[in-house]
């Protein structure tokens, strides 16, 4: 059996759970997250705690099993305490700001890329307009917002000037060979 799949999920103060079928709804101080799951794994709410189970040991099952646990813990860790990325913006000239809502980044562009968050999460800036943080309830959608902002310039690899994520290492390549010693 699944070591992830069989672990119960304890459902803390203050946080409801609705299960009708394959659907759960999970609500919490930081808001409210719903979800659809695979039909033959069953949910069940026992003793302030939530079981996930599987009909038979097949390979399709066994998968579903442990994802559907994670999926539902991270529903309930984002009601209660949300997730956050945090990225560096590295480069002479780059940096970060708010104009808004909207995060605004110069980033070696002739023009300024403007960032829209979607609904559910918020972006802020830190540290003299380099750090970007990206929050939300959202597990999936927070790391998507922030794979897409890292997108805009990713780090390159003779410099490593772009964004990156806090504590990314950049495997960095030497550059030409001939640039420091050669004879003229």
């Amino acid at each position: 059996m699944s070591r992830i799949g069989r672990k119960p999920i304890p459902v803390p103060e203050g946080v409801r759970i609705n299960i009708e079928g394959n659907h759960v709804t999970v609500e919490g101080p930081r808001g409210k997250l719903s979800r659809s799951f695979h039909p033959d794994i069953k949910i069940a709410l026992k003793d302030n705690q939530i079981v996930v189970t599987r009909p038979t040991d097949e390979r399709m099952h066994r998968a579903l099993h442990g994802l559907t646990r994670s999926l539902l813990a991270n529903m309930v860790t984002g009601v209660t305490e949300g997730y956050r990325k945090r990225l560096e913006v590295v480069g002479v000239g780059y940096r970060a700001e708010m104009r808004g809502d909207k995060l605004v980044l110069h980033v070696g562009f002739s023009h300024p890329v403007e960032i829209k968050p979607p609904p559910g999460i918020k972006f802020s800036v830190e540290k003299g307009n380099k750090i970007i943080v990206v929050e939300g309830n959202d597990k999936e959608l927070v790391g998507d917002v922030a794979a897409k902002i890292r997108a805009v310039r990713k780090p390159e690899p003779y410099k490593g000037k772009g964004i990156r994520y806090e504590g990314e290492k950049i495997r960095r390549k030497p550059g030409k060979a001939g640039k420091i010693g050669a004879k003229l």
